[in-house]
């Protein structure tokens, strides 16, 4: 059975499931869906229509769901829908989505959201990823699984930041990001790649150095882009049936073949 403080205001049509916990002076609206074990945190707002799974907890304050901060947006009802086992600090702001994606923001499972991160219209979230104090997306970003997003950070709209990439304090994120990678500075600039990341989740020596072959192929030598994409190609061809290195390359390939804005670098 769900725990809904007396002072809480929850539209009947919510649909809540067991052991869900709404705290004082919430408000969650008629077209809102939470999974079992989610707690929502006094004076919270969960408006629109908003699906949130299983396991999560939303700290105090927070606007869930609220319509985009879109002035071509014409009312039109679109989604918000949040995974499992998040933490979702004080103060965010995830907003819905607009028709000019696929109507819907999302947000994975497994991520670490502190307060006051802004989470715009049509924003995509991955998996196990941790988003600093007043990290600020814009409009139809996309964020790889585990990325690291520093504190103070603005992301222009359709910026695509790679999984496993790490994004310094107060950085401004104007261009894609590559995998692996960390970015750091004004201006923003490839650094290195994230080598305390990549350990910290298990990866192999093996795999570090095809990832610090790739940095260097994209970020270090004299070539081309296109000459880049060729080389590591290459790469992909030489790990033979190693698993795990083939698909780490290939996901810098699907990502710079997806990269729209041109890659920080």
């Amino acid at each position: 059975m769900a725990k809904i403080h007396a002072t809480a205001l929850v539209d009947p049509q919510a649909q809540i499931d067991e052991g869900v916990e709404i705290g004082p002076y919430a408000v969650i609206g008629p077209e809102v869906r939470i999974g079992a074990g989610t707690r929502i945190g006094p004076h919270t707002v969960v408006e629109g229509r908003t699906t949130i799974g299983r396991d999560n907890q939303i700290f105090q304050f927070a606007s869930i769901g609220a319509m985009p901060q879109d002035m071509s947006h014409g009312g039109e009802v679109t989604e918000l829908v949040i995974g499992d086992r998040n933490t979702i600090r004080e103060f965010c702001t995830f907003n819905t989505g607009t028709f000019k994606e696929q109507g819907v923001t999302r947000v994975g499972s497994d991520n670490w959201i502190m307060a006051y991160v802004h989470l715009a219209h049509d924003v995509v979230v991955g998996d196990h990823c941790v988003l600093a104090n007043n990290a600020t997306l814009a409009g139809h970003v996309h964020v790889g699984d585990w990325a690291t997003i520093g504190g103070l950070t603005g992301v222009h709209q359709f910026v695509h930041i790679g999984a496993h990439a790490m994004i310094g304090f107060q950085g401004h994120v104007a261009q894609d990001v590559a995998p692996y990678m960390t970015v750091d500075g004004n201006p923003l600039t490839v650094r290195a790649v994230n080598l305390t990341g990549l350990r910290r989740r298990g990866f192999s020596n093996e795999r570090i150095g095809t990832i610090r072959q790739m940095h260097k192929l994209l970020f270090r030598d004299a070539l081309t882009l296109e000459q880049s994409v060729q080389q590591i190609e290459a790469l992909k061809a030489e790990a033979g049936q190693n698993t795990d290195t083939v698909g780490d390359i290939q996901l810098m390939l699907d990502f710079l073949a997806a990269a729209k804005r041109g890659l920080v670098r």
